[in-house]
């Protein structure tokens, strides 16, 4: 449940590369499952400058509040409004339909300083 062709952060997001330049952020497999039923999500709107490593949102599940860590820095250029209304789809989809939002990242190579698969495959099974 860790595609290859996504890279990672230690804090359990995923990041692919999108149309226009964007990157595209959600969670990945081993976040859902180890959050459990997520009932409510909150992202930041289109426009807000994100920092690398800083807490950008929320996800509430029945277990608990966690924090959504900004992969890399840059502009929030979309977010996935459905989740207001299906927040449980990042438990059925976290790969996909599940996807949070997408980020301009002020630095284009952002996304080459991330985790491999291979790397963080290494991370949760220790």
């Amino acid at each position: 449940m860790i595609p290859e062709d996504l890279r990672y952060t230690a804090e359990h997001e995923w990041v692919v590369g999108a149309d226009g330049g964007t990157l595209r952020v959600g969670i990945t497999h081993f976040a859902q499952d180890a959050l459990g039923d997520i009932v409510f999500v909150q992202l930041p709107d289109e426009g807000v400058v994100v920092a690398a490593g800083e807490p950008l949102g929320e996800i509430e599940s029945t277990k608990s509040v966690s924090e959504i860590y900004a992969p890399v820095s840059g502009t929030v250029a979309a977010r996935n409004e459905a989740l207001g209304d299906t927040p449980e789809v990042i438990n059925t989809d976290p790969y996909g339909a599940g996807w949070l939002l997408e980020i301009t990242p002020d630095d284009p190579s952002a996304l080459d300083g991330l985790l491999t698969a291979g790397a963080y495959r290494e991370l949760t099974e220790s």
